[in-house]
């Protein structure tokens, strides 16, 4: 069965946020033990991967270096988070399956994700990077062209475009790879985006939602499950409230019309439903938020929040926990 896992950007750095590399490899290889227990069971692997803490860290560096050094676009800020962070698992996997006696090849791929240029993203810079800053420092940075938005008390953050993703240029290499028996690590940070000049394609400053390029990667290298890694154990309705529950096994036509009442916060596991949605509602056989630790259980269907196609499996109670007499 071929398992495509979608690691999130935080689950490379350490629960106390540090990001340095060290504390990154030792991240990357606590995620690499539960990576190679799927390749362990005999499933072929796929990997995308997060890298908000990074990205935002580099762009960091471009805000303190700005009076020495010309600043690196968001592209290449995403193409060199795909190197570092490819670079980091595919030798903490390669690690991991030495110490089981098991030779795999494992690859990581540089990938660029296809947007479209007339995407209201563009226009509408929303997805937060790098870190929180007083408002004079977002002053001078709005002065070189940057947008920022005021997060209250915690300060500004700069504010980027998140285009969808429409296609991934480097899809039948990792199918050929995987193909192959390649463990494959690819489309990191969501691809770097690109759009078509007539002659090629050319980078654009932005980000794409590692979750949805996942789904999209899924679907074109025809994976069995998509698993969105998370650190926590399922999605939760109404998270935070005392209605909250957590939602398990669920059908897309449910779990869209949860998904249309905002039940999902937009920032966090909303783009997760909407990448395992986008997975299911286009044929993925089953799509899974889970967590790390969970995986081989997730890929069984036996752990997360499991979605696959149809109408309802929820139970009454489920549907209308609000309700008491569920007969």
């Amino acid at each position: 069965m071929r398992v495509l896992v979608a690691l999130g950007g935080n689950a490379m750095t350490s629960a106390d946020g540090d990001a340095s590399p060290e504390s990154q490899r030792r991240a990357i290889g606590r995620a690499a033990v539960h990576l190679a227990d799927l390749i362990e069971a005999g499933h072929e692997l796929v990997v995308a991967h997060g890298n908000g803490p990074q990205v935002g860290n580099i762009m960091r560096k471009n805000e303190l270096a700005v009076s020495e050094l010309p600043p690196v676009s968001l592209d290449w800020c995403g193409a060199q988070t795909q190197g570092t962070i490819g670079f980091t698992i595919v030798s903490r996997i390669e690690k991991e399956l030495n110490s089981r006696g098991i030779s795999k090849s494992v690859v990581a791929l540089v990938t660029r994700t296809v947007v479209d240029p007339d995407d209201p993203a563009f226009t509408d810079p929303v997805k937060p990077i790098g870190s929180y800053q007083p408002r004079d420092y977002a002053a001078s940075m709005e002065e070189l062209g940057q947008t920022w938005k005021d997060f209250g008390a915690r300060g500004w953050r700069r504010v980027v475009a998140s285009p969808r993703p429409v296609r991934i240029l480097e899809t039948p290499t990792i199918e050929f790879l995987a193909d192959s028996g390649s463990v494959v690590i690819a489309a990191g940070g969501g691809g770097i985006p690109v759009i078509a000049d007539g002659q090629g394609y050319n980078g654009v400053s932005a980000v794409i939602d590692k979750d949805l390029s996942a789904a999209q990667l899924a679907l074109s290298v025809k994976a069995d499950r998509l698993i969105i890694a998370t650190d926590v154990p399922c999605a939760v309705a109404g998270f935070g409230t005392p209605a909250a529950r957590d939602i398990t096994n669920v059908t897309n036509t449910e779990l869209r019309a949860l998904t249309d009442t905002g039940t999902f916060a937009s920032g966090s596991m909303g783009p997760k439903v909407d990448a395992v949605l986008n997975y299911v509602d286009n044929g993925g056989p089953m799509g899974v938020i889970a967590a790390l630790d969970n995986l081989p259980a997730a890929a069984a269907g036996k752990s997360g929040t499991v979605v696959t196609p149809g109408d309802s499996v929820l139970t009454r109670a489920e549907r209308d926990p609000a309700r008491t007499d569920h007969a």
